[in-house]
């Protein structure tokens, strides 16, 4: 079984986000680490590993510095790594993204794709089902449980308080909630041989049957109004009263937001 495994390095958004003139996150400025939920589907996939033998192959697409997390990956338990990186791709937003990645993993023989349910620096949750519609698969979303049954993959999906168990063939696409499972912690051993394996560099050249008209800023439908960092709350209003005058002051104020 061969498994690809879609990673993000997203901002460490715990040291705040800093932004480009044209609206998009400044990511060479940031700290960062991978997508939590990426992190999940990773976790998933090294355990298929382990049960039925899997090649796990991780993917990134981002600036340089994002060698930094396919080694993570690779120190986790990971055989391959491959970051796709290019001046032309930057500034995409998921439709371009998506296309990016799905035109990368095409040279490359699957069975499964697992990637986040969404990454934290845009929750938007599309790259994953828009790269298995590029692909031409089936998808499963908000997957907390995965497993496997001959040339199947059998998928608990979150859905509020119960789930949904579906069956698929493979080839097909899974997104991984954060919850599926507890990561692992790399190991020393682990560490040492992820940084002294090679992580295959693409780039827009080894993207195949994608157009440049879909790439990078230029390729992506999305634009940005506006970006600001957290926004800062006042201290608000403060006031000393007894029980019933608050109860009182309390529905006032809940009658005047129309809150009731």
């Amino acid at each position: 079984m061969k498994i690809v495994v879609c990673i993000k390095q997203v901002p460490d958004t715990k040291g705040g986000v800093k932004f480009n003139p044209d609206g998009t996150l400044d990511r060479a400025a940031m700290l960062t680490i991978m997508n939590p939920d990426d992190k999940a589907g990773l976790e998933a996939a090294l355990r298929l590993k382990e049960q039925y033998g899997a090649e796990v192959t991780v993917i990134t697409m981002g600036l340089p510095k994002a060698d930094e997390v396919l080694r993570e990956a690779m120190a986790m338990g990971a055989d391959k790594g491959i970051l796709v990186t290019d001046r032309v791709l930057g500034g995409a937003d998921t439709w371009a993204t998506s296309t990016t990645i799905a035109g990368a993993i095409r040279n490359l023989e699957y069975d499964l794709i697992i990637t986040g349910r969404q990454a934290i620096d845009g929750d938007t949750a599309q790259v994953g089902p828009q790269i298995a519609e590029h692909l031409g698969l089936p998808v499963i979303s908000y997957a907390q449980d995965i497993k496997i049954e001959g040339d199947s993959v059998i998928v608990q999906r979150q859905y509020e308080d119960r789930y949904h168990e579906l069956k698929a063939k493979m080839p097909c696409l899974i997104t991984a909630l954060s919850e599926l499972n507890e990561p692992r912690y790399m190991t020393p051993g682990g560490i040492f041989e992820a940084y002294d394996s090679e992580v295959t560099v693409w780039g827009r050249a080894d993207l195949k049957d994608v157009d440049d008209s879909d790439l990078g800023l230029k390729g992506s439908p999305t634009k940005i109004a506006k970006a600001s960092d957290k926004v800062r709350k006042g201290a608000g209003e403060k006031v000393n009263l007894d029980t019933d005058e608050s109860v009182a002051y309390l529905i006032g104020k809940f009658k005047e937001k129309h809150i009731i």
